[in-house]
């Protein structure tokens, strides 16, 4: 029986550390597929098509909408962002697992899709801290920090919709976990595609 790749599909609130913990689990594991999001916004300086993003035209988008090729999609601002299928599965029909980074919605969305789905959801040690890594960024205004604090309030009121939670207290400790999810996951039986002779 061939082995078969797993879906995890990763969130939590703006400020939790999702990217720097998941850029360590890729370096030091094996066999997982970042999926890269498909949008229609135009790209930002610097950002190359296949990495940051797929940038498509909205035609192009709306034709995966309704060919039902989208794991999930929204539309912000108006551009609409997404997770195209077909490189999702044939990963995953490769033996790889594959690793969803979208917000909170979209992870609900495609737990309803793909009821096979693995759900993390990152959660920053408390809301002060939360607070003090967004302040410590530099990137944003007051008004912004608060929005986006309140944002992940709310944001977390949605845990209990997820299979696992990881505390990022420290970034080593998170990417334990993660990875310890992610190799729990792997000796499952039905993916192992392990015959004994």
């Amino acid at each position: 029986m061939p082995k078969k790749g797993t879906l995890f599909v990763v969130t939590g609130p703006s400020g939790a550390g999702k990217g720097t913990v998941l850029k360590r689990v890729f370096s030091e594991m094996d066999g997982i597929y970042y999926s890269v999001s498909a949008t229609t916004r135009a790209p930002r300086e610097g950002e190359t098509h296949g990495v940051e993003y797929l940038f498509i035209t909205r035609e192009e988008f709306l034709d995966l909408i309704k060919q039902d090729r989208l794991l999930e999609h929204a539309e912000y601002v108006g551009n609409f962002y997404g997770t195209p299928m077909d490189p999702v599965d044939a990963h995953l029909a490769a033996g790889e697992d594959v690793v969803l980074e979208i917000e909170i919605q979209g992870a609900l969305n495609v737990k309803r899709k793909r009821p096979d789905a693995v759900l993390v959801f990152i959660a920053p040690p408390s809301y002060a801290e939360l607070e003090r890594r967004l302040r410590h960024r530099g990137t944003e205004d007051e008004a912004t920090i608060l929005r986006r604090t309140e944002a992940a309030r709310r944001e977390c009121a949605n845990m209990d919709a997820f299979h696992y939670i990881v505390v990022n207290d420290t970034v080593d400790g998170a990417v334990h976990e993660l990875k310890s999810i992610v190799t729990a996951c792997r000796c499952r039986r039905e993916n192992r595609g392990f015959v004994l002779e």
